[in-house]
Order: C-alpha cells, then structure tokens, then sequence
C-alpha cells in the first residue's frame, strides 16, 4: 500500500534521490508560484538522515507542512523539532495494535516496539496526531481493535482506507502479494457499514457521488478529477506528476532538466486537455453514474493494466456494492 516499498538500506534507491539544495530549489520555486502548503511523506520520510533539515527548510520559506509517517523512528529529537516547529498535522499508520498482527504486516521484528514507542512520545509531547490504518486481508479481524485504538489516542479523527494500490515498478511477483492482501467487495462494504462514522459520513455525502446525465455527458476527458487543478506531487527522484499516483510516461515531468513554473504552466494544461478517443472502454466509466463511489482514475487505471483508459473489475464490483448498500438503507 505504500507508495515507495524499497529496502531501508538500499543505496542505489538513495544516491537517486533528490539532495537537500535540490529540495529547497524546488520548494523556493512552489513558494513564488503561491503555494501554501506541502506534505513529506514516502516511503517513511525520517529514513532521511536529514530530514530535520528538510523540514526547516521547508517550514522557513512559510509554507505549512504535513507529514506522513510510521512512527517507528521518531524519537526525542524529532519530537524537539515538531514541539518547536510545528507541523501542519502528522498522520500515523497503525498496522495492528498486537505485535503479531503488526509485524505480519510489517515482516520486520522490532517494529511494533518501535511504533509504540514513536507514538507514545508525540502524543506525550501534546503534538496533535491523526491516525489511520490500511484494512488488509493480514489485519482484518483486527479492524475493530484498531479502531477502537485509535479514537481513543486522538481526539482528532481516525479513518482506513481499504483500497491497495499496485506497485509504481509494475513488479509482479510483489503485485500478486499487493493483490492477495485486497479485501472482497463484500469485505470492503461491510466493513464500512459497521463502523458508523464512516457509514454516516458515506450516507450524508453519497449523492455527492452520483453522477448526473448533464455531468456524463462533459466527461470526455481523460482527467475528470483534481489532479494538478490545485497541488502536484514530486517524487523523491524529483519527477512532478500531477499527483502522487500518476506514473505513466507522458505525465511525467523531470525537474531536473526543467523548471516548475514550466512544469505548472506548459505541462499540467497539455496533460488536463487529453481526450478520450470515440469508442474507448472508458467511455463506459465516465458515463457511469456511480463511478466516483469505485474511486477509479486514470491513475489507478494505469497502475492495474497499463493503460490510463480501461475499465477496472474490482473498482467497478466495490462501486455496485456500496451502491447496494446505500440503496438498501435508504429503503429501510
């Protein structure tokens, strides 16, 4: 689920990222184009050795920052640094909340002694935390636990995400392993219709994401949703993408060889103006109705077949039955 999985102590992964001066050109060049906010995430960002000193920088150009991390190396110098700097907001991934259940998540001994420790020293330090959990087929029967876990240690909010993203590298060995982990359609509403603030949320919002014909019918870009309307996403090698997930070739941009303002202006508008050719497979997501309840995208579209245009079973199985349940409540 994570959107960098390389070993921590890979080298050939780390000589490709980008270095400290890089970071801080392109965040200077964010800043002049007005931008307000940023989020360090990874992989785990405080795998960096320097990383308090990214985060400063990032921070003293004014921009608020949000990070994304495990907690399994924060220790007492970073939480000095968030107490005296303070983030945005840090969110942290609880992959269980019993030793066995985490580390089967994890494959690495150690870690949930670590992640406990992490964690109990941000929320000691009164730093405000936000925490969420990735339902796999590993934690499944521990859901509830987790739950329970988390809105007792935040008085923020707590939310899981049951969806599995394949691998950016098109690994498939690893994909396989991606794939076995998934829930069922069946196990993905059932799950939300249990827990009642989400199934709340979901019942209040639903018909945000029903689609009217009036609406189908402007669907005839490829990019329907936000991506690069409002933010961006650069990668640790410092490719920009419209948002974190979109690796196909024609939508990168490499900010090595080219500026951000380039990138923001020129770049994004051409990849917003790509069009759905007549009689494409697409044509039968976007005039579907209930296609932002499968939470397909282009993106997602690529990672799972290799194209930015074609349907996707599971999305479209998970959508039928979070239409279902919703249309059951509403009779009952």
């Amino acid at each position: 689920h994570c959107y960098i999985n390389v070993p921590a102590n890979d080298s050939v992964a780390s000589k490709k990222e980008l270095s400290l001066s890089q970071i801080e050109c392109i965040s200077k060049q964010s800043v002049n184009l007005g931008a307000l906010w940023c989020l360090v995430t990874g992989g785990e960002p405080l795998l960096r050795r320097d990383f308090p000193d990214i985060y400063l920088s990032l921070r003293k150009k004014g921009l608020l920052v949000s990070v994304f991390t495990n907690a399994t190396l924060v220790n007492k110098n970073i939480v000095k640094l968030f107490k005296e700097h303070p983030p945005r907001d840090i969110e942290v991934t609880v992959y269980g909340v019993t030793k066995e259940t985490y580390e089967s998540v994890t494959k690495k001994r150690g870690s949930f002694k670590a992640f406990i420790r992490g964690l109990n020293l941000l929320l000691d330090s009164k730093i405000r935390v936000r925490l969420k959990a990735v339902a796999l087929r590993s934690n499944l029967k521990e859901l509830p636990e987790i739950s329970e876990f988390c809105r007792k240690k935040t008085k923020d909010y707590f939310r899981f995400d049951p969806f599995l993203n394949l691998r950016f590298d098109g690994n498939q060995s690893r994909n396989q392993e991606i794939i076995s982990q998934r829930l069922s359609p069946e196990e993905i509403v059932a799950i939300e219709r249990a827990d009642y603030e989400r199934f709340s949320v979901l019942k209040k919002t639903c018909k945000k994401f029903v689609v009217s014909e009036s609406d189908q019918n402007k669907r005839r870009y490829i990019f329907c949703c936000g991506a690069g309307s409002s933010s961006f996403s650069v990668s640790p090698e410092g490719y920009f993408r419209l948002c974190s997930l979109l690796w196909q070739p024609d939508c990168v941009y490499d900010l090595k060889k080219g500026s951000l303002k380039k990138a923001w202006n020129k770049f994004v508008p051409v990849i917003r103006r790509m069009r759905l050719a007549s009689g494409e497979s697409l044509i039968r997501c976007h005039e579907c109705s209930i296609i932002d309840l499968c939470m397909w995208c282009p993106a997602q579209s690529y990672l799972e077949t290799g194209e930015m245009n074609s349907l996707v079973e599971y999305f479209c199985k998970i959508a039928l039955k979070r239409n279902e349940l919703l249309r059951n409540d509403e009779k009952q």
